[in-house]
């Protein structure tokens, strides 16, 4: 460890935690529908979407009628996206004439964006039309981030609202996530990116003159290459403040178009934790208590810090099978050293490893460099943060909720201990939240774990990895862990583009989003019918050091009683075998 890795990651926590409460105030006056001042601007535009829709935004719904619109709405979605891919050889913006991306692909990337996974089976510039890319994908950045921000809201209501059978308007909360809080965001950081060379134009491909020509793989000399552009900007800013994570270019965000200098890097990485953290303090705001939602957040923080600095630190310290051969891994005023395979040397080793940890610890799935190059234990800590239920931090709406999934574990668990009723924010918490919260736990595990065994099994599947041994488990175990716990990044070398696994991690994405999702608006539809309970000396205060910390270690527990025994089969065995402690 370095003191420009501590310096670095210093600067972007800090820069994180000053920005969470302005942020936080302005979502939940939002979402309570005061003033906010883009109102003059925008609150006609919003009447406008609502009268054009036929929405009426006075009508409250049942958490049945909130989630048959949010399934509805996103099944739409999922069919526009697919019949775009289908059709774009046919339609306009195809200015290098992409052929129709096959059915298998289609069904896969369709689900992906849908679910606000963005899984991608594909290189961007090589498959989809800039029509697909913006009418397709960049408008699902903006609706799957706030459908998990809108479900996030009907649930806080379940706790603010008492003896009431509903939990507010999905399409109220779905336009105010995006018109109020998710476009103009995304506009700012649009311009940002822009000013530092992201690429945005309409433009077809360009061809350049080499520098140097050099030679193909058939000796034949190379004098020119084909530069892919398009409207990148304006996607990428977008998938990173929602935390969709899908690249425009093939590499993602070590493309020099998305992400050329170290300033867009930051604000980049920054954009994918930014409005997930703000949320906890919206959160208490909302409740009346921002104790609440500091307690949630320092939850995060407390396994967020340390999994950052277990990556940086073991990215930075040598890889013992190039010091063999010599390689220089030393930090010098030249290089950062450590294990730079897979990094561009513009970012080095810790905003490598700060992106790492953030994209995985939100469900954002963007990439500045290939997790695959990793070194083994540090590219365990990406995995194991997915395998937690992406609630560290995790996407914009649905990592919040899934979090409350796991406080409401907590609340029961404590109060069966001091012989208590279970209450949280006066709300009692009986059988039937512990029942829905139990799914919300149980659901991603079963799909990782069921993919993967299913996966090293069948030969069609097996002929996919082209690593051998334990990596090549962890190329399997990554891929399920991602698309189970709607991320998207991956492992590189799995070769994914292919019938069994374009349909295996489309469902999977499927149901890890909504078989979550439904079962928290349960629990909103249950809170919201009770009766508010008055905190008395025997009620358990959950905004105290006790409580975060019991917390903390729920959610450990859990992810090491589930997932160690694979972890075990691939990243732990292949760092004995890397460093000699298993032959």
């Amino acid at each position: 460890m370095t003191l420009n890795n501590i310096i670095q990651s210093v600067i972007f926590l800090a820069a994180l935690l000053l920005l969470v409460k302005p942020l936080g105030i302005y979502m939940a006056r939002i979402y309570e529908g005061k003033p906010v001042g883009l109102n003059v601007w925008l609150s006609p535009v919003e009447k406008l979407i609502y009268r054009f829709s036929a929405v009426n935004s006075q009508i409250s719904m049942t958490w049945k009628t909130y989630a048959f619109a949010v399934m509805l709405f996103n099944i739409i979605g999922l069919i526009v996206v697919y019949a775009l891919q289908r059709l774009q050889a046919h339609l306009v913006l195809n200015p290098m004439s992409i052929p129709a991306v096959p059915p298998d692909l289609a069904f896969n990337t369709a689900v992906s964006f849908a679910t606000n996974t963005n899984w991608q089976s594909y290189g961007g510039e090589t498959t989809l039309s800039y029509l697909t890319q913006m009418l397709g994908l960049t408008v699902q950045n903006f609706v799957s981030a706030a459908t998990g921000m809108a479900i996030l809201v009907a649930l806080i209501r379940g706790f603010v609202q008492k003896q009431i059978d509903t939990i507010g308007n999905f399409w109220v909360d779905l336009v105010r996530s995006t018109l109020y809080i998710l476009m103009p965001l995304a506009i700012i950081l649009s311009l940002v990116l822009v000013s530092q060379g992201v690429v945005q134009t309409f433009k077809p491909s360009v061809k350049v003159s080499l520098l140097q020509p050099t030679k193909d793989a058939e000796g034949k000399i190379v004098s020119e290459q084909i530069l892919a552009v398009g409207p990148a900007a304006s996607q990428i800013a977008i998938k990173q403040l929602g935390t969709n994570g899908g690249g425009f270019f093939n590499v993602n965000s070590a493309h020099p178009f998305e992400n050329p200098t170290p300033l867009s890097n930051f604000m980049e990485v920054l954009a994918i934790l930014l409005i997930s953290a703000a949320l906890c303090y919206t959160f208490g705001l909302m409740v009346s208590d921002t104790r609440q939602g500091w307690a949630i957040l320092a939850a995060m923080l407390i396994i967020f810090i340390p999994c950052l600095y277990c990556c940086i630190y073991f990215e930075q310290k040598s890889n013992p099978l190039l010091a063999h051969l010599g390689v220089d891994q030393n930090v010098t005023a030249f290089q950062s050293g450590g294990n730079m395979e897979g990094k561009e040397v513009r970012f080095g080793i810790v905003n490598s490893a700060i992106w790492a940890t953030a994209t995985t610890a939100a469900s954002n799935g963007s990439v500045n460099s290939m997790h695959d190059s990793f070194m083994p234990l540090s590219g365990m800590i990406p995995m194991w943060l997915m395998q937690l239920g992406e609630v560290i931090f995790g996407g914009v709406g649905s990592g919040f909720y899934g979090m409350i999934a796991f406080v409401i574990i907590a609340v029961f668990i404590s109060g069966l201990m001091i012989g208590r009723t279970p209450e949280y924010l006066g709300k009692k918490i009986e059988s039937y939240e512990m029942k829905m919260a139990s799914l919300v736990i149980l659901i991603p595990p079963i799909l990782v774990l069921a993919g993967t065994a299913v996966s090293v099994v069948l030969p069609q599947a097996k002929a996919a990895i082209f690593n051998p041994g334990p990596h090549g488990f962890s190329e399997v175990l990554y891929a399920f862990s991602s698309t189970g716990n709607n991320n998207g990044s991956a492992f590189a070398g799995l070769s994914t583009n292919n019938l069994f696994y374009n349909i295996a991690l489309g469902l999977a994405m499927f149901f890890a989003r909504y078989w979550l999702a439904i079962p928290m608006l349960a629990i909103a539809g249950s809170l919201s019918k009770k009766k508010i309970v008055p905190s008395s000396h025997g009620t358990l205060p959950t905004h105290t050091p006790l409580f975060i910390l019991f917390l903390v270690m729920i959610i450990l527990i859990v992810g090491a009683l589930t997932f160690f025994p694979a972890l075990a089969l691939g990243p732990i065995v292949e760092h004995l075998m890397m460093t000699g402690g298993l032959r």
